[in-house]
């Protein structure tokens, strides 16, 4: 179940709405991030994709404690089925999936909405905050 918006009001005029204090609305990569890295070519391979312990628990930990769990994959939508069965099988919880993310990774987000990006690099666990150089735009 997803938390409920907060209606916002600006100059009284409503504007999207937000998630409650503390909450968090995770995207999170499905290839190479919470199993093996598989390609759109070699959609055979997805069924028998090895899970990344890590992520199970890790994720299924975050919807517990109430975030959002969408899957936004480069996967095309007819791999969607597959990609169902797969995570239900591996007893995934989450909200949604979102197919068709470009691939090629060197992502840059633009969003009226704070945007954290984090980069797996082989190993899930809880979150820490670190100083980082970012790219904002001129003032």
């Amino acid at each position: 179940m997803k938390p409920n918006l907060k209606e916002k009001l600006v100059n009284g005029e409503k504007i999207s709405p937000i998630l409650p204090d503390g909450v968090k609305n995770y995207l999170i990569d499905i290839d190479g991030t919470i199993c093996d890295d598989i390609p759109n070519e070699e959609p055979e391979r997805m069924e028998s994709a090895k899970v990344y312990p890590d992520a199970l628990e890790t994720l299924n930990k975050w919807y517990d404690q109430g975030h959002v769990i969408t899957f936004f994959t480069s996967r095309l939508e007819e791999h969607r089925a597959v990609t169902e069965v797969w995570l239900n099988q591996h007893g995934f919880k989450y909200h949604g999936m979102v197919m068709g993310k470009p691939r090629g990774g060197n992502y840059h987000w633009v969003d009226n909405h704070i945007v954290r990006a984090t980069r797996y690099e082989g190993k899930f666990t809880d979150l820490i905050e670190v100083k980082s150089k970012i790219e904002v735009f001129k003032k």
